[in-house]
């Protein structure tokens, strides 16, 4: 399962690195001698993106995926529930692939129509909701609730490798010929959708005294969408996410321009730059969920991971590109207080209430719980970069300003959970 997760995060990361190979300032680029232009400004620029409101259109195109994303996810975690897991896995990735590989051989076939790309991050968002809900769903049934944060937490680090190898492998071909940028990680998470079919194994075993596996059913109904929303906590941590989410996936889809505009660096450099965020990810991903399984507050370490990193993306903006030294520190710190929450929510928090003690033992809760959770916070995923693009003309003050306001919003979404953690460690010592 950490292969699978990685192969899908790998391919939904080029496009955060293409897009400042896609507008670039063409005034530092050497024109070819031979070349007859009209345009001294956009010459360099890949048309339909070689326009004033570029920063639009890569908004149109964040949003085409991460809309149907959001909307796909909801079904995903019903359709997990009631097919083989193997093959809703490896059709999944085997499409995602494809459709990753048509928008890179749009560069090839020099297709410059918005919405022949739009379509295919379309398409490409409903095929990519076919791995969280049932990849957590298998997971979340190996391993009980003592050390579920730390052993999910370095599970899902997948994600963030996935997200750095994306940058790196689009980062070799950005320069060159962008469409390579898509189509390496398309075929990598089609060849990996093909090793799911053949050797993923979906079923639980019990070994009987003569060593020979036997597959033990599952004979539990599955759950509705109102039963999961019911279930204590599913609706504070499903709209905690979706703020949280927010702001990791506007980092997500525009850091790399950011760091590009403003520190004035190459595409490859800025993309290479931008995985410090994902290494910061990995890092507080795994702190999280060792902080909470030690405490036992799930919504306690969340909150205080999102209140610390308000101030930290202020200062970001404001002293992150004084230095090299104060750009990785900065980096660094910011993903692991941003992705942190994000990681703890979507794996271990979703595994805890996917087998909460309401639903006498249902395993089959876990994909619609998880489903549920990562749809809602993909609704943020979908407004945070959208967002971005809207704000990101009047000046990146502002997205910053925006990124705050959505941590804190978050934080005041699971004081009552907090609170009720509180009261619980507190209790005990009150009475006695």
């Amino acid at each position: 399962t950490p292969t699978l997760r990685t192969s899908y995060h790998l391919s939904r990361k080029p496009i955060s690195i293409v897009k400042s190979e896609l507008h670039k300032n063409c005034s530092t680029v050497i024109r070819p001698v031979d070349l007859n232009i009209t345009d001294n400004d956009t010459w360099c620029d890949w048309v339909p993106f070689d326009q004033d409101n570029y920063q639009t259109l890569f908004g149109v195109l964040d949003n085409s995926f991460l809309v149907a994303y959001a909307i796909g996810m909801f079904f995903s975690g019903i359709f997990g529930e009631r097919l083989p897991l193997r093959y809703y896995l490896s059709v999944g990735m085997l499409l995602s692939g494809v459709f990753t590989c048509l928008f890179g051989l749009g560069y090839y076939w020099e297709i410059h129509s918005l919405w022949y790309y739009a379509f295919i991050q379309v398409m490409n968002g409903l095929m990519q909701t076919t791995g969280w809900p049932a990849v957590v769903a298998c997971v979340g049934n190996w391993f009980g609730k003592g050390k579920r944060g730390f052993i999910m937490g370095v599970w899902n680090s997948h994600t963030s490798v996935g997200n750095i190898l994306g940058s790196l492998i689009a980062g070799v071909f950005v320069s060159s010929a962008w469409g390579m940028s898509f189509i390496v990680p398309g075929i990598i998470i089609a060849s990996t959708g093909i090793l799911c079919f053949f050797f993923l194994v979906e079923s639980q075993f019990l070994c009987t005294d003569k060593k020979i596996p036997e597959i033990v059913e599952d004979h539990s109904k599955a759950i509705s969408f109102c039963g999961a929303l019911r279930i204590p906590g599913v609706v504070e941590f499903s709209l905690c996410l979706m703020f949280a989410k927010l702001v990791s996936y506007t980092f997500l889809y525009w850091l790399p321009l950011y760091i590009s505009n403003v520190a004035h660096f190459k595409a490859k450099e800025a993309g290479d730059m931008s995985t410090l965020f994902d290494v910061g990810g990995i890092v507080g991903g795994i702190m999280a969920g060792l902080v909470s399984d030690f405490t036992g507050g799930r919504a306690s370490t969340c909150y205080v991971m999102l209140i610390a990193a308000a101030p930290m993306l202020f200062l970001y903006n404001y002293i992150g590109q004084k230095s090299l030294g104060i750009t990785i520190g900065m980096l660094l710190v910011c993903g692991a207080l941003v992705n942190g929450p994000y990681a703890l929510i979507t794996t271990a928090v979703s595994a805890d209430l996917g087998t909460h003690e309401s639903l006498r033992g249902n395993s089959r809760a876990l994909s619609t719980v998880s489903a549920i959770i990562d749809g809602t916070g993909s609704i943020g995923a979908a407004l945070g970069p959208l967002l971005a693009g809207l704000i990101s003309p009047t000046g990146w003050n502002n997205v910053f300003y925006m990124l705050i306001a959505a941590d804190v919003l978050a934080c005041l979404l699971l004081s009552r959970l907090v609170y009720k953690e509180i009261k619980g460690w507190c209790g005990p010592r009150l009475r006695g």
